[in-house]
């Protein structure tokens, strides 16, 4: 897989079951753009996640449905917990159990809603 420099400009669609998960170099590689995303092992299904401050409960699910605003028209879709001051994102292909492109490219979508803040 090439690497790409703006991830946010690509677009999604449903991740196939029958697609190739990210791993290797090019985990490395997309996850070096998107640094303030962690990755996390939950039984053996590689996810990616990010907690964002925010200045109170409202702010935090303005950001939840802006972010399923641009789920729905990527058909690639989250977790997300809202609370107050926070909330937290979490992107993985439930079809290959793991990470697919898709996710780099909607975590780098997630994190340019979270600059117009």
């Amino acid at each position: 897989m090439k690497p790409t420099t703006n991830l946010k400009d690509f677009s999604c669609k449903a991740t196939p079951a029958n697609a190739t998960a990210v791993s290797g170099a090019d985990l490395k590689t997309l996850g070096e753009q998107i640094p303030d995303w962690s990755l996390e092992n939950r039984d053996g299904i590689l996810q990616l996640e990010r907690t964002f401050k925010c200045s109170n409960f409202l702010q935090a699910l303005s950001i939840a449905n802006q972010i399923g605003d641009i789920a729905e028209s990527n058909d690639h879709h989250p977790a997300l917990v809202v609370e107050w001051g926070k909330i937290k994102v979490t992107w993985w292909s439930h079809s290959i159990n793991g990470l697919h492109h898709n996710d780099f490219v909607m975590a780098a979508k997630t994190d340019e809603i979270y600059k117009t803040l």
